[in-house]
């Protein structure tokens, strides 16, 4: 699956056309690696990391969705491992 498509059906962009300026700006790495390309493959296990909101957000695929589904089932599709001490309003 496509990184823009993985990053706007997981809802984490509001549309696929933020996730794929996302990646041609080069705000997106993959594995470790930048990214500056809408069409890099992903595979459950790949972990990307972007900024989003003044923080960086850093997620791990656990499941390639189908559909751009409810957020319930979007939030299923990753597990998120940034840093909470990273969040706003959080007190650490």
């Amino acid at each position: 699956m496509r990184i823009d498509r993985f990053l706007w059906f997981a809802r984490l962009t509001k549309t696929r056309t933020a996730a794929q300026a996302l990646a041609s700006a080069g705000g997106l790495r993959l594995d470790g690696r930048r990214i500056d390309r809408a069409h890099v493959p992903v595979r459950v296990g790949s972990v990307i990391a972007f900024m989003q909101a003044d923080r960086v957000r850093i997620v791990r695929i656990c499941a390639l969705p189908i559909r751009r589904g409810p957020p319930g089932e979007a939030q299923a599709m990753y597990d998120d491992l940034s840093n909470p001490v990273d969040e706003p309003g959080s007190s650490a």
